[in-house]
């Protein structure tokens, strides 16, 4: 599992920086970092703050941590389109009510 590789594709499609996510997640900017990285794997709980935070479903999460290695199926390229499409899906959904876009509308008006 690739959590590193996740985390950087829900953050672009959220567009959001590591310390954002961070703070939204209750968690260490450098901690983000590392996962990044991959110098440190989550725990269980880590995962589920930076879940909630992006308001991804966990399964979803797993999904686009996978690597071709931990998927069973034919086309693995043509799975991580498909999660990634679902991802951007949920996200566009959630983010109308984030407070990164509340912030955002705020600072517009």
């Amino acid at each position: 599992m690739d959590y590193g590789k996740a985390i950087k594709i829900l953050r672009a499609i959220a567009d959001l920086q590591q310390r954002e996510l961070a703070e939204i997640a209750g968690v260490d900017a450098s901690l983000i970092s590392m996962i990044e990285q991959g110098k440190r794997k989550p725990s269980v709980t880590t995962l589920e703050q930076i879940t909630s935070a992006l308001r991804v479903p966990q399964h979803l999460f797993i999904l686009l941590a996978s690597e071709p290695k931990d998927l069973k199926t034919v086309n693995s390229q043509e799975l991580q389109r498909a999660t990634e499409a679902l991802a951007r899906i949920l996200l566009t959904n959630a983010s109308k009510s984030t407070p990164r876009n509340s912030r955002r509308r705020k600072e517009a008006t």
